[in-house]
């Protein structure tokens, strides 16, 4: 067993996106799990005078839990590159790819995986076109019921499953709340699953698989972050050959993708077993309620030395 190093951490939570208030709850538990280690951590919001104070810190490693397009659209994971400071998390150009649904949803597509048929619309797009006539051509070529959603974006944020045409002008406004461009994708009937996919120096594993079912069918931003509103089912209620198919799944979309350290793939399985890719998260929620820290405990571990292990690695590796 290698001698423990504690470590100069500084956890990146907060920003500017709708999904502040989950950052900063993702950074806090991040923070006092590795501060639980032995870790020295420092908690920091990021603001107009971030990489000054990093590059003043000098810490071992930077954990950003930044969610939202502040942290997952690969600016800043770019720019954290330039400062030669080790980062937990992917790498901007990956972080990129994966942060556009309708680009990752392509390059899975490519590779051979499933994924449900979707159209990106701009608002200029949609406005330019006509309206009622781009919502009826919808509705005619992809069918119903199908789901819209911001094509960046995260934590369920301005997701609508349209079941009637009468609902998809208000799920058109809802998504383009929090993004410019919305994906219109094909309901796929079947099982939500995600899977989180951590790699500790021995290259990527998948975790137990989670299975979600929310309470009142949608799950939703609410869903997500109050408890009581989602039952959860780790490991998923799958067959053993599925199971291992779906994990084997969303370990190689995040190898294609080009993600590190830690992601989570989110899908969904029908009735024939085949698992559908519906997006890759570059930095999934670590709340109480999150998914990841569910598959974790899961797999019979701690949050605490899983997450020191992931930072040792990283800063290592880097």
């Amino acid at each position: 067993m290698s001698e423990f190093i504690p470590l100069n951490i500084t956890v990146l939570a907060g920003g500017i996106s709708h999904e502040r208030d989950v950052s900063l709850r993702s950074g806090r538990r991040v923070a006092d799990a590795l501060t639980g280690e032995g870790h020295t951590v420092t908690v920091l919001d990021p603001g107009a005078n971030l990489l000054t104070t990093l590059t003043e810190q000098a810490p071992d490693l930077i954990w950003p839990t930044l969610h939202g397009a502040t942290g997952e659209d690969g600016a800043l994971l770019s720019l954290l590159e330039t400062t030669g400071i080790p980062f937990l998390g992917s790498r901007g150009p990956a972080a990129a790819l994966a942060w556009n649904k309708a680009t990752a949803k392509e390059l899975v597509l490519r590779a051979g995986f499933a994924t449900p048929p979707a159209i990106a619309l701009s608002t200029e797009t949609f406005r330019d076109l006509g309206a009622t006539s781009v919502l009826e051509h919808l509705v005619s070529a992809i069918g119903l019921p199908l789901v819209v959603k911001p094509a960046q974006g995260g934590s369920s944020q301005g997701v609508t499953i349209v079941r009637t045409p009468a609902d998809l002008p208000r799920a058109m406004v809802d998504a383009y709340t929090y993004a410019d461009t919305a994906l219109v994708e094909a309901y796929v009937d079947g099982t939500e699953v995600t899977v989180a996919v951590i790699d500790s120096g021995d290259g990527p594993t998948a975790l137990p698989i989670v299975e979600i079912v929310p309470v009142d069918g949608v799950y939703s931003f609410e869903a997500r972050y109050n408890a009581g509103e989602t039952d959860f089912y780790t490991p998923a209620r799958l067959a053993d050959a599925v199971s291992a198919a779906v994990s084997d799944t969303a370990v190689a979309i995040h190898i294609l993708l080009g993600l590190r350290h830690l992601s989570r793939v989110d899908l969904i399985v029908d009735a024939a077993g085949t698992a559908w890719f519906l997006e890759a998260n570059v930095f999934p929620g670590l709340t109480e309620t999150s998914l990841v820290p569910q598959a974790i405990e899961a797999a019979k571990q701690t949050l605490g030395a899983t997450y020191s292990t992931l930072a040792t690695h990283a800063r290592a590796a880097q």
